[in-house]
């Protein structure tokens, strides 16, 4: 009895198409919680794995700090600097509990950190008040299970508050938002005084400069311009 041979080549069964589409698909698909290939370390010595270091809640003379979280921290560090009167932009971590966190800890949700921008400005150029302008514009103040794609408490927005004055102008500044109507739902972002800020790891900082087409496909991916656009029509941040 003969043995006919096997085909030279037999197509896929329908679940490995399908599976293969979809790490396809996720391949494509950059994530603010997954550094860019390349840039972030994938391993290092322990003893030389220090974490995160604290940054002092002092501004130098004549200038002031404010702190936003609105997600994905690379996204919040291009509209921010743009704004005349910014003197930096430093992403990290802030409102978590354990000292000095890594990246891959926060990412983890453990730490009860979230993604948050420290900013370094004049206020002879820019106020307060107009900062949260900007801040409210670049972020969806409904969504309570993180920001756009990116889910998890690591990725709650938030106010963290550098004195009374912030803290007063912070609550105002929302009530009137609140008021106003606009919005499809209640607004979640919290408000409350500053605690310790983290700064990220060296890849992290000035990604959206360093990296822009990484960038520009994980803000198209996310969707998070799609949905600004639909919160605040023109006077939406990109």
């Amino acid at each position: 009895m003969s043995v006919s041979a096997a085909p030279a080549f037999a197509p896929p069964m329908p679940w490995l198409r399908r599976a293969a589409l979809w790490v396809s698909l996720l391949a494509a698909l950059p994530a603010c919680a997954t550094p860019a290939e390349g840039n972030a370390p994938t391993s290092q010595p322990k003893a030389a794995h220090r974490g995160s270091p604290a940054l002092p809640d002092v501004a130098p003379e004549g200038l002031a700090i404010a702190t936003f979280a609105g997600g994905c921290f690379w996204c919040m560090e291009k509209p921010l600097d743009q704004v005349k009167g910014v003197i930096s932009t430093t992403s990290g971590y802030t409102d978590g509990h354990r000292p000095h966190p890594t990246y891959r800890e926060v990412g983890g949700g453990g730490t009860g950190h979230t993604e948050a921008l420290r900013v370094v400005f004049d206020p002879k150029q820019v106020t307060y008040a107009q900062l949260l302008e900007v801040f409210w514009r670049n972020i969806d103040p409904t969504q309570a299970d993180g920001q756009f794609c990116d889910r998890g408490s690591q990725y709650r927005t938030g106010i963290y508050t550098h004195g009374a004055a912030q803290q007063a102008a912070a609550l105002a500044s929302k009530q009137a938002l609140a008021k106003a109507g606009t919005l499809p739902g209640p607004i979640v972002t919290e408000i409350k005084p500053a605690t310790t800020f983290y700064e990220a790891e060296a890849y992290h900082q000035d990604f959206y400069k360093k990296d822009p087409g990484h960038y520009a496909r994980y803000r198209e991916g996310c969707g998070r311009d799609r949905r600004l656009k639909a919160l605040w029509g023109a006077a939406a941040g990109h």
